[in-house]
């Protein structure tokens, strides 16, 4: 047993509450497996997938050497593509065990923000399946890489993707140019275990291991770049809040590509030694045969989840007794869904989280044991090792309680930047090494935090957050098109709506269904516009800029959204 091993288990012997655990992710699974060898680490029901922990590290050792035998290296970039498998979290881990960067990647993407992404971030290696929903992920890729149909499997040489080499399929059948998963296996035995082991001795709990993108209301997706240090800390401390133990059992149907299913659900289980039992995506027939079926102890899901669930006609014959705790983030939740939650689905001690992908994510979080007051109409506390003040945009001067500003963080949370974006980075943090969030804020007397709005005009539907400029780039593609913007539209379901109001080109005369299929064939289907109004100008200020807050306002006139308009800010 290594030092380093030896000190992993020591530190995870004696954590507390406001400990802050110095390791990588390797040395953090090695140290679960040695304490809690025959514990249930993953179980993947849908792919009959069922290791404990001791099984989980040797599998992750295996893949580890057969992305050695591939050419991986330390800092190379390993994205993956795939909804909630079992090789997903193996692949997070094994590419952490050698010092790979886990690119992740939406699942819900389709071939022009692949493209950009997978050129953006270095790929080196891509992992995906072979479809989800409407997108076929294969036919993607080849549209972007027609070379593979005449190379062999790792050397692949892309014009659109320079650095892509290495392609892995999760399926059994062959694909031309790729290796199958299989396949990894098979090139594990060329690399000795102790070349592995070694590599593994030498990381730095503070190198960038994970890579995830977000947008902002300019410019295209931004990778943001994490630590061992920033995640698995930010894990532990979302773990302590759900008072999770390692005999807790987490149900995790929300998608592992974003922070709530791999930090908010997997790394938590893992610093705590608790069950991952995942849900390949998210179904409400599905979620529930799962918690039954392999008695989970905790759940995560978006508000519209829960909503789904406890409106099944069948729901009340499901046993969830077992049941304990959770979390609901993503968006807010009405109190008689919490209620509902607390008592029909046996969940007494669900939980609100708040963050973003640059802060890990988790800064603010609600306890087990506050009130339900607290945990619908506050976002929560502040999370142990993290600094957190309210500031007045126009000033930068702090606000007392009860006062509005933008929220600040710092600590050991904070991201090490945006990948290759300088410029974004310096913007986002300042020369104190405060992130600002953009998210409007108020604290009250009891410490507790408030959420008023955002400085700059994301969407959120149904917990998704969708980017404006982003649909606006695209939408700018089409011939029609002179102008466009995006804004919210209220919505009864989802809380938010897509609405892009265009200025057409003269001469043209798409009609709005026209421009919602164009939008269809190159978005992800969360993203397409629900509604598209025509104008022929938009609302300007004086200064010539565009008054996006007006045509939110027309918006709710043209299309008589009024009464979703008053549910949304009930």
């Amino acid at each position: 047993m290594t030092t380093k091993l030896n000190e992993a288990i020591k530190a995870l012997n004696t954590m507390d509450f406001y400990t802050l655990v110095d390791m990588t992710f390797g040395d953090l699974l090695d140290a679960q497996a040695a304490r809690y060898p025959n514990n249930d680490c993953l179980i993947a029901r849908a792919r009959d997938a069922h290791f404990t922990y001791a099984q989980f590290r040797d599998e992750c050792n295996t893949i580890a050497r057969g992305f050695m035998a591939m050419g991986i290296k330390k800092d190379d970039h390993v994205a993956i593509w795939a909804t909630n498998y079992p090789q997903w979290i193996t692949t997070m881990f094994a590419a952490a065990k050698i010092g790979a960067v886990l690119v992740t990647v939406n699942t819900n993407y389709k071939r022009f923000e692949l493209e950009y992404l997978l050129k953006q971030s270095d790929s080196m290696t891509l992992v995906l399946i072979e479809k989800f929903k409407d997108s076929n992920y294969l036919q993607h890729l080849r549209e972007i890489c027609p070379e593979l149909d005449e190379c062999k499997p790792g050397q692949l040489k892309s014009a659109a993707l320079p650095y892509l080499k290495n392609v892995i399929f999760l399926g059994e059948e062959k694909q031309p140019g790729m290796f199958n998963w299989n396949d990894l296996y098979t090139l594990a035995p060329k690399v000795p275990e102790e070349k592995r082991a070694a590599i593994q001795e030498s990381l730095d709990p503070h190198d960038v291991i994970n890579m995830q993108y977000t947008s902002g209301t300019t410019g295209f997706p931004k990778g943001v770049m994490l630590t061992h240090h920033n995640v698995i800390n930010n894990g532990k401390s979302i773990g302590d809040r759900k008072r999770l133990t390692p005999i807790d059992r987490e149900c995790i149907p929300v998608p592992l590509f974003h922070c709530f299913g791999c930090v908010l659900g997997v790394t938590s289980c893992i610093t705590h030694a608790s069950a991952i039992i995942l849900v390949e995506s998210f179904n409400p027939v599905k979620v529930l045969d799962t918690i039954e079926a392999e008695k989970c102890t905790s759940v995560l899901g978006v508000p519209t989840m829960f909503i789904s669930m406890l409106n099944l006609p069948q729901f009340s014959q499901y046993n969830l007794t077992s049941l304990r705790t959770g979390i609901m983030a993503g968006s807010p939740c009405p109190i008689e869904i919490m209620k509902r939650v607390n008592t029909e689905m046996h969940v007494p001690e669900i939980v609100i989280s708040f963050g973003m992908t640059e802060s890990s994510p988790v800064t603010i979080m609600t306890s087990t044991d506050d009130p339900i007051e607290k945990r619908v109409t506050t976002i929560g506390t502040c999370q142990p090792n993290v600094e957190l003040k309210i500031i007045d945009p126009e000033t930068g001067k702090e606000v007392p309680p009860g006062t509005i500003g933008e929220l600040l963080t710092r600590g050991y949370q904070v991201m090490k930047g945006y990948y290759k974006m300088p410029g974004a980075t310096a913007q986002a943090i300042d020369a104190e090494g405060w992130l600002h969030t953009g998210d409007l804020c108020s604290i009250d007397e009891d410490g507790y935090y408030k959420v008023s709005g955002r400085l700059k005009d994301i969407i959120i539907r149904g917990g998704e957050n969708i980017y404006p400029r982003e649909i606006e780039e695209f939408l700018y593609c089409h011939p029609d098109i002179s102008d466009v913007q995006v804004v919210s539209a209220p919505d009864e379901k989802y809380g938010e709506e897509v609405l892009a109001f265009i200025i057409l080109n003269e001469g043209a005369h798409p009609t709005p269904e026209e421009i919602i299929e164009f939008a269809k064939k190159g978005i992800s289907n969360y993203k397409v516009p629900r509604y598209v109004i025509f104008l022929d100008s938009f609302p300007m200020t004086d200064s010539g800029k565009i008054q996006k807050f007006k045509l939110r306002e027309m918006g709710v006139e043209m299309l008589n959204l009024h009464n979703a308009a008053a549910i949304e800010t009930a």
